[in-house]
């Protein structure tokens, strides 16, 4: 949800769910794309090609800076060198009272030319997420020659008659590809109007097959499902797909702010740092994360020894590998609990094959390790203690997970016994997962720099921060939104519902849509949280059918 070179800052620093890059403005040269103010406006610095006054002039003529400017009366121009060859021109509106001024628009220049490279204005201007820089999430993943053949690969073994409701549950997950193509494209203002119908549907069918129970929806269920190839094939694939994943990592992804947050996190704890509100500037947004998440990466930070700086970040690529060969083991044994090697196989296969899966491995983010906790607990549901503490690790990750405890207290039929069993497992990971923290961790810190930050910041990656944030009714309909996932998580425990493993996948996987249908910042590295889980509910209904042979 992007292959050619782009400007550099944004193969490498690329903002992901922690948060847009700030606009930083400093008076010297410390990296190869700082911003330096010119001693003078109508003299050319030595080595360049243009003057400030002249650069300043061509980004004033151009149309869509001026459509900005005349919204913004008051405002003011400055003009920077920009790393060895360019220029940035940036307009700031008039701050109000006691406020911060802010960019309004952002124009790159090439000195050599003096031709206009790129041109900004409203949200792609804090959000270079926004703006369709080539590579920026994934690097090669998007290339057509990759996404288009793992998408037609993804939903291949399933095309054979009578087509069933499961054909119509396969494009939908596929649809998410025609957003992430307009992302690309820079057009925001298409790709999330996208998103939420698919995250809707898919919510409904969860319900809808979590929610179902009685003899005749058996007796539905056991018709078995015809693959258009037998399973060995796709076993013999997924060894394959697996070594292309793995390849296509180590030598074509990049690592975005996600992958660095971890492995400074890791380092930070190693060391006996504090890790809340001590981040350095480069990712400073990016203690943003329970503790879990850190505390997953020191095994690979100390592997792999992070240099101290934003390179290449060799345990951020481990770490990744890790989760996604972990998601999709889980997803074997899972399936291969439900139905068997047959369904184990399917499943993994899907991870595989999915285009998001690869699409956050190849960004190198910690998405993977909340649907590997997830799976854990499912594949662990038989036990009251074991997922008691796997639903409360995945929740001390990105938090989100948190709303599956009441779901998962209540599986089964259990007696108080293992309700005792499942929250004093709970609790006790909670306890383990602080306990390296406890010198150093202050609660209100803590709050501030994950939930709180998380709660208050704008983004326009979701319906809720696209349009005017200032707009009443949208911040009401958000706040409904989220009060009915909260109340939808609380319910599913004590509704009647299908009480197996695939009516336990299905019911978390609505909650986590439910959950992100509400958040205002949205993206593409959240769909494989509930990924495995809906492919779990979607095939674990139905037996396999073997094709016929000729």
């Amino acid at each position: 949800m992007l292959l050619s070179a782009g400007p550099a800052a944004a193969q490498l620093r690329t903002p992901g769910s922690a948060g847009g890059l700030p606009t930083n403005l400093p008076g010297s040269a410390t990296s190869p794309n700082a911003l330096v103010r010119p001693s003078s406006d109508d003299v050319a610095p030595p080595g360049r090609a243009q003057t400030a006054e002249r650069v300043g002039s061509v980004a004033d003529r151009i149309a869509k800076v001026r459509r900005e400017l005349r919204a913004h009366p008051g405002w003011t121009r400055e003009v920077f060198l920009k790393g060895a060859d360019r220029w940035q021109v940036s307009y700031f509106s008039k701050p109000k009272a006691a406020a911060r001024r802010s960019e309004i628009a952002q124009v790159l220049i090439d000195d050599r030319s003096g031709r206009v490279l790129e041109a900004w204005t409203d949200y792609q201007v804090p959000w270079s997420m926004a703006r369709g820089y080539p590579g920026a999430f994934g690097r090669i993943v998007n290339a057509p020659w990759v996404w288009i053949p793992l998408a037609v690969l993804f939903v291949l073994p399933f095309l054979r008659r009578p087509w069933r409701m499961l054909h119509l549950d396969l494009l939908v997950l596929s649809a998410f590809s025609a957003s992430t193509a307009f992302f690309n494209a820079a057009r925001v203002d298409v790709s999330v109007p996208l998103v939420p119908p698919l995250l809707l549907y898919l919510l409904a069918r969860m319900l809808w097959v979590g929610l179902r129970r009685g003899d005749e929806a058996r007796e539905q269920e056991q018709r078995p499902l015809a693959l258009l190839v037998p399973v060995g094939w796709l076993a013999i694939a997924v060894i394959f797909l697996v070594g292309f994943r793995v390849a296509l990592n180590v030598t074509n992804s990049n690592v975005i702010d996600v992958g660095y947050a971890g492995v400074i996190g890791a380092d930070r704890i190693v060391d006996g740092d504090a890790l809340y509100g001590e981040f350095p500037s480069d990712n400073a947004s990016g203690d943003t994360y329970g503790p879990l998440v850190y505390l997953a990466y020191v095994p690979f930070e100390q592997a792999l020894r992070w240099s101290g700086r934003w390179d290449d970040l060799p345990a951020a690529h481990a770490a990744a590998i890790a989760f996604d060969l972990l998601a999709l083991a889980l997803c074997f044994l899972i399936g291969r609990r439900v139905r068997g090697p047959d369904l184990g196989v399917l499943l993994a296969y899907a991870w595989a094959t999915y285009p998001f899966t690869l699409y956050a491995l190849m960004s190198n983010s910690n998405d993977a390790l909340v649907a590997v906790l997830v799976l854990a607990a499912v594949w662990a549901a038989g036990s009251a203690p074991a997922r008691g503490a796997l639903v409360a690790l995945a929740g001390v990750t990105k938090f989100a997970p948190l709303a599956l405890a009441p779901l998962f207290a209540m599986h089964g039929r259990p007696r108080a016994r293992a309700i005792v069993a499942y929250a004093f497992a709970f609790a006790a990971a909670v306890v383990l997962a602080f306990a390296p923290l406890i010198g150093d961790l202050s609660l209100r810190e803590f709050w501030d720099r994950t939930i709180g930050f998380q709660a208050q910041r704008g983004s326009p990656f979701s319906v809720w921060g696209l349009y005017d944030p200032d707009v009443e009714w949208l911040n009401v309909a958000q706040r409904a939104v989220q009060v009915a996932a909260a109340l939808l998580a609380l319910a599913l425990a004590f509704v009647p519902r299908r009480r197996d493993v695939v009516g336990l996948a299905a019911l978390s996987a609505a909650i986590l849509i439910a959950l992100q249908l509400g958040i205002s910042h949205w993206f593409y590295l959240y769909i494989p949280w509930f990924f495995g889980l809906v492919m779990i509910a979607l095939l674990g209904r139905f037996a396999l059918a073997q094709p016929a042979r000729r």
